[in-house]
């Protein structure tokens, strides 16, 4: 079995967030910004400022967390499925704000654009729950299919969830919090990425070892790109251009061509690489089995550094443009 909220560092279990805007040169490239670690083992975040060299001193943020997703005003917040709890840290000094727990199981976790809501998978109920961001208060709930692992939410309202044990992404109308439909995809879908105009999902599945691309219009799989291995982490650059997607089983960070899928680079990194997040003209990989994050130029693309994190690093967050 692969992925989910197991914490054995041996089992082979994933996760992915990819956040922030994602790779390219050239005019409109985003400035880079701090990236923050979330160490499952370990308990902590780190943060990696740009061109570090070194990450941060380590906070507690609580026992396993699984996924981080930043928020406006730079919030962070944490799922943590063996606790069934949600941390928030914020503030300028990164003290922790709350901590409050929700029904089931959280695991993947996106935020609304305006901050005012929370929308968070629970593993074991198979569903999605909208939650206050401020008080954790459940507002809703939608089933969806069996273990729904990554999110991803448009400006729209549209949330996208990948189902993994039912080999299908959910689509969700978050101000309804009805399903509005289900995409058959590869097998183990585990994480998702839009372009930057919304029309292409991303679909990494981890067990078919490809990425499905799904046209969000016409919500349909329009093409699916062979990666090969355990392909668990993607990001989008932010022309549309290209993806990165994490290849486990290898230790690459692998390059496509966004439109065609055709092979760009494999770009060695830890061992088993996880979470990715794309920031300024670097991609950071977060290597679980390697306590590092690889430090990727996507100019070069080739590996620049390899930062030491505490143990067991699987997600990675970036504060939204205009945020800190």
């Amino acid at each position: 079995m692969t992925g989910g909220p197991v914490t054995g560092r041996f089992v082979l279990a994933a996760l992915l967030v990819g956040l922030g805007p994602a790779l390219g040169p050239g005019p409109g490239a985003a400035a880079a910004r701090t990236v923050y670690v979330a160490s499952q083992g370990a308990g902590t975040l780190v943060a990696l400022a740009a061109d570090a060299t070194e990450a941060g001193a380590p906070l507690p943020v609580g026992r396993s967390p699984a996924q981080v997703v930043a928020g406006p005003e730079g919030r962070l917040y944490f799922t943590h499925p063996d606790t069934g709890t949600i941390t928030v840290v914020g503030g300028a000094d990164g003290s922790i704000r709350q901590t409050y727990s929700v029904p089931g199981q959280p695991f993947g976790i996106a935020t609304s654009p305006d901050g005012a809501h929370l929308y968070v998978g629970d593993w074991a109920g198979h569903r999605v729950m909208r939650l206050s961001a401020r008080t954790g208060a459940l507002e809703g709930a939608v089933a969806v299919g069996r273990e729904p692992a990554g999110l991803v939410l448009d400006r729209n309202g549209t949330l996208y969830v990948a189902d993994r044990e039912s080999r299908q992404v959910s689509v969700v109308d978050t101000r309804t919090m009805t399903r509005k439909a289900t995409i058959a995809v590869g097998t183990g879908p585990f994480a998702l990425a839009l372009n930057p105009a919304r029309d292409r999902l991303y679909v990494a599945n981890v067990r078919s070892g490809d990425v499905s691309v799904i046209d969000t219009v016409a919500r349909r799989v329009v093409a699916t790109f062979t990666v090969g291995g355990m392909p668990y982490g993607v990001a989008v650059s932010p022309d549309g251009g290209r993806i990165c997607v994490t290849d486990q089983r290898g230790g690459n960070l692998v390059v496509l061509d966004a439109e065609d899928g055709a092979l760009r680079a494999t770009v060695p990194v830890g061992r088993y690489p996880e979470g990715v997040a794309i920031t300024g003209q670097q991609a950071y990989v977060a290597n679980w089995f390697s306590d590092s994050v690889s430090v990727v130029d996507l100019r070069s693309l080739r590996e620049t550094a390899r930062i030491a994190v505490p143990d067991g690093p699987r997600s990675l967050a970036v504060v939204p443009e205009g945020e800190r």
